[in-house]
């Protein structure tokens, strides 16, 4: 049975990738917002608010965050509030590294530091990254990091949520 995750990901230069890992089918995602559906989420009076009740919908129902980790993911405002919020409402939350898959144009990026290092876990005052998982791939290429993507994140979203059970 595929699980219900929620994708956080920087949209401008990962959605190829992300689209690429949602592919997989072990897990059933969220669908990304279409652009014409951003803008009107993401435009004119209270625009933090809609953003913040747009996510926490596309959240319902989900187990687990899956993070997809690229050259710009960590510390930005929307992805460290999807964390926290996932973490807060009893969420797996998990990171996966996506700068080794290839873009529309065939290339890869730089690693980008850990989004969970930017992120207090509240009672123990440490960074989140001392009890979430940020996993890098294995593989030399774009097909290889792919395939352990999909052999490897069924099991990562269910230790995920063990992780967050555990820390409750």
């Amino acid at each position: 049975m595929a699980r219900k995750c929620f994708y956080s990901f920087h949209y401008q230069p990962d959605n190829w990738r992300a689209s690429t890992v949602r592919q997989i089918g072990a897990i059933e995602g969220n669908q990304p917002a279409k652009d014409n559906d951003w803008e009107s989420i993401a435009s004119g009076a209270n625009q933090d608010e809609k953003i913040k009740r747009w996510i926490a919908e596309q959240m319902q129902g989900r187990t687990c965050t899956i993070v997809l980790v690229g050259t710009s993911t960590a510390n930005r405002k929307w992805i460290n509030h999807e964390i926290v919020k996932s973490w807060n409402d009893g969420l797996g939350v998990v990171g996966i590294r996506i700068h080794g898959l290839k873009d529309r144009n065939g290339n890869t990026s730089a690693m980008g530091k850990n989004p969970f290092d930017h992120i207090t876990h509240g009672p123990s005052k440490k960074p989140l990254s001392s009890l979430v998982k940020c996993y890098n791939p294995a593989g030399a290429t774009s097909q290889d990091r792919y395939a352990w993507i999909a052999q490897h994140l069924e099991n990562a979203v269910a230790e995920a949520i063990r992780i967050r059970k555990a820390n409750s």
